[in-house]
């Protein structure tokens, strides 16, 4: 298949994909913050920054987009791959899975519960459906946090 798009009008649409403050990411957000629910973004220092971290609880979100991290649900029609360029597209996505998988391997193993929130579920779940299931996640008591090592008392002088 032909692509449609010039190579110039491409780079144009690829140069304005953003992995922070999407609009899936700002739905699931203001649904959260109206319901009470506060969060840190994107912490650098936790296996793939996970979009909303909550700390104390022990839980990240990742919301992801449906065509980048390939979303398996066969209702979802973001989710397909391109029909040009096929090699490069499936190397590319198939990457992005991996990495996916990894850092959400890697987060259970430090005690955080993962969720995954799909682009098109902030679209057509609508506000109450997904509310729902945010809020199930974070109120379930997650995976027992690891105790943090005492800190030694110091001695009376």
């Amino acid at each position: 298949m032909v692509d449609r798009l010039t190579v110039d009008r491409r780079s144009v649409n690829m140069s304005r994909i953003r992995s922070r403050n999407t609009r899936p990411e700002m739905v699931v957000r203001r649904l959260l913050h109206a319901a009470g629910y506060r969060y840190r973004l994107q912490r650098k220092d936790l296996p793939g920054k996970p979009d909303l971290v909550f700390g104390p609880r022990r839980k990240v979100i990742f919301v992801h987009g449906c065509f980048w991290h390939q979303h398996e649900d066969t209702t979802c029609l973001d989710g397909r791959r391109p029909k040009s360029n096929t090699g490069y597209w499936h190397q590319k996505l198939h990457r992005n899975v991996e990495r996916d998988r990894q850092n959400e391997d890697a987060l259970r193993a430090m005690g955080w519960d993962v969720m995954t929130v799909w682009e098109c579920e902030t679209e057509k779940t609508g506000a109450v459906g997904l509310l729902e299931r945010l809020r199930r996640f974070l109120d379930t008591p997650g995976p027992k946090c690891h105790a943090l090592p005492m800190r030694a008392a110091s001695k009376p002088t």
